[in-house]
């Protein structure tokens, strides 16, 4: 059988997100010739790997990429899961980036002569002298290993395959998990009239407006977004923290665990182990909430401090909030068997998958080893990783900046100028 013939390009990039079009952006604008890989259609995960009812934590105002800023009626709104795949798509027509759908890649190997890398699809082999690789740090959900010893009369779930609460059995939940995934669920499944369960590990709390303005605009204004990567005292703790517990909600309500347990949530501590069909929870959920409410605390002040050197409106002055109500006896242990709990929903974070990435960049943990995007392999770049180059990196408005420069190097490399 003859061998398919080997495409030679440029640059290849992997996944068609935000991350991966604003890389073809800057690629163009460099007149680099590139092809974008995407294994599904464009904005993939926007369209097939989200709840029903899931809007962006950003409000509208801040969805913006390269050279389209929003333009819509309602700056303060938060977009559904669909309409970010509409602008995301709306950002690949206007770019004309060179996207191939339902294409996937399966294997990613540096060429014989070390010059660049081959690239094994499912549309043939492409060879390129660069890779960046954007297909996103949420591809598979995370699970404790013991997972596979619940009972059988448990449904499991992950925020993956969860839909809408319709979906879920009759019955109480037990939500593992408190950043943003995991109170949105919980909100969510106990208005469906369930009884829901919250296992609360480490958090963000963040209310959703402070001193009259979304929390995350001041993220911005104050510059806390624009923090680099290199000048953070614990880089590798800050790509592991998990999303604030916010929600984007026309009335821009906070959703906090105060907010939760005045619905009817119960909390319990972080889920450590499964013996005999019981669920055993740590007895820290206290110090693990009081920790949350100083780090909010002390963030606030920070906005503080920048508002009042900026000169910002005095008719808002700042805001203190109530510290989180634990429960005196929070449970220690829930019996899997009884049937109270129908179904666990995993809201335990995600991984990248790199089983296709088959250079040595690539730790124990299954992460992937960069200096700011650039990957320990010559000519290989990240992007749409958390704290990539600052700490807005994961959020659609925080790839321009970090495209450009990933692009600025991969140029460089490309010239022979990137030692």
């Amino acid at each position: 059988m003859t061998e398919p013939a080997i495409e030679h390009v440029t640059t290849v990039v992997v996944g068609a997100g935000h991350a991966g079009l604003a890389a073809s952006h800057f690629l163009s604008a460099r007149s680099i010739d590139h092809v974008v890989l995407e294994r599904g259609e464009i904005a993939n995960s926007w369209r097939h790997e989200r709840w029903d009812s899931l809007r962006l934590l950003t409000p509208n105002r801040q969805s913006r990429l390269p050279g389209r800023p929003y333009d819509g009626p309602d700056p303060d709104g938060y977009m559904t899961a669909g309409e970010t795949a509409e602008f995301v798509e709306r950002f690949a027509k206007t770019a004309a980036a060179p996207v191939r759908t339902g294409v996937n890649v399966t294997s990613v190997r540096r060429t014989a002569a070390g010059d660049g890398y081959d690239v094994t699809t499912s549309d043939g082999p492409i060879r390129c002298r660069a890779l960046v690789i954007a297909s996103g740090a949420c591809n598979r959900p995370v699970v404790p290993a013991f997972a596979d010893a619940l009972p059988p009369s448990v449904e499991q779930r992950t925020s993956f395959d969860y839909r809408a609460p319709g979906d879920l059995p009759d019955g109480g939940v037990l939500v593992v998990g408190a950043s943003a995934t995991g109170v949105q669920l919980a909100s969510e499944l106990h208005r469906s009239g369930r009884p829901v369960t919250l296992a609360v590990g480490e958090h963000v709390r963040l209310p959703r407006t402070y001193r009259g303005r979304d929390v995350l605009w001041w993220m911005e204004a104050s510059g806390v977004w624009d923090q680099r990567y290199d000048e953070m005292d614990d880089l590798s703790r800050a790509r592991r923290l998990p999303s604030p517990q916010l929600v984007g909600t026309p009335d821009r309500a906070t959703l906090d665990l105060n907010a939760l347990t005045s619905a009817g949530v119960e909390l319990v501590g972080r889920w450590a182990a499964l013996r005999d069909g019981e669920a055993l929870f740590s007895g820290g959920l206290r110090n693990v909430a009081s920790l949350a409410d100083l780090k909010m605390e002390r963030l606030l002040g920070t906005f503080d401090e920048w508002g009042e050197a900026a000169g910002h409106d005095a008719a808002f002055p700042p805001e203190r909030f109530e510290p989180t109500a634990v429960p005196a006896t929070a449970r220690l242990r829930l019996d899997l068997r009884s049937g109270a709990i129908r179904t666990v929903v995993w809201a335990t974070g995600y991984r990248p998958d790199y089983d296709w990435l088959h250079v040595p960049v690539v730790d124990a943990k299954g992460r992937l080893v960069h200096e700011g995007g650039v990957v320990a392999s010559p000519g290989l770049y990240a992007l749409g990783l958390p704290v990539l180059r600052r700490r807005k990196s994961t959020f659609i408005h925080g790839i321009e900046d970090d495209a450009r420069e990933v692009i600025a190097h991969l140029a460089a490399h490309l010239t022979g100028r990137d030692d």
